[in-house]
């Protein structure tokens, strides 16, 4: 830069915080570096080696993301720790937020009608979790980011669980799991793997709520999940 350009953008206050406007981020118009390679990786360590007890604090304390800064508590999971089933939905929502706990607004209660309908029940035989353990504002679906922030809390969670058979529910469960950008109807119906887990994709109990007539297709998923348990039996 000359000397010529310093003075004027002296002048006008732009520097010494100035930066380019190639630059994609700025902190008082300054990057701001990303933590160190070697601090990420000891991070994803400490949490894939964590038991319930410190897991459970780890996500209580965690700021490794933006969605800290607005929740009201971290979401972590609810249910039997040893069971054979495992839902997996996207994120919590306002009544999650407040209450600490996955699935329990409307969408909650749908859920519990269809893990009924397979005899199933809350808290006996089956663990409920999201991909991220913050709600997002507004509701709107966790960014990548987000959920690579929270994926070695979810891949823990499932090594501690050691579930037999997995149902992501909604489409950023299942992309995010099966790591595609694949639709819900072409992922529907057949038998996936995530950890050499297997795994049934299925709609989100929020979207029944807007879409009814598609909890038809749902009854047939999770008919396909109960077969496939059986078959593991």
């Amino acid at each position: 830069m000359s000397t010529r350009r310093k003075d004027i953008l002296k002048e006008l206050e732009l520097i010494p915080l100035w930066c380019s406007r190639k630059k994609t981020q700025c902190s008082h118009f300054s990057e701001v570096p990303s933590p160190p390679i070697d601090v990420i990786k000891d991070r994803r360590s400490q949490i894939l080696h964590s038991d319930w007890v410190h897991l459970k604090t780890s996500v209580t304390r965690c700021t490794a993301c933006s969605l800290s800064k607005a929740r009201t508590r971290t979401v972590f999971g609810v249910g039997d720790e040893n069971a054979d089933w495992l839902c997996v939905g996207e994120a919590p929502g306002g009544e999650e937020d407040a209450k600490g706990e996955p699935f329990v607004g409307p969408a909650g209660k749908l859920l519990d009608n269809m893990l009924e309908a397979i005899n199933l029940k809350r808290g006996k035989n089956i663990y409920i979790t999201n991909i991220v353990k913050c709600r997002p504002p507004d509701n709107r679906n966790p960014d990548p980011s987000e959920a690579q922030q929270c994926e070695p809390y979810l891949t823990r969670q499932i090594e501690l669980v050691k579930p037999k058979l997995i149902i992501a529910l909604g489409r950023i469960a299942a992309q995010n799991l099966l790591n595609t950008s694949s639709t819900i109807a072409s992922l529907r119906g057949t038998l996936h793997e995530y950890l050499g887990i297997p795994l049934v994709v299925t709609y989100h109990p929020a979207y029944l709520l807007r879409i009814q007539p598609d909890k038809a297709k749902v009854w047939e998923d999770l008919c396909f999940a109960r077969d496939a348990m059986q078959t593991m039996s």
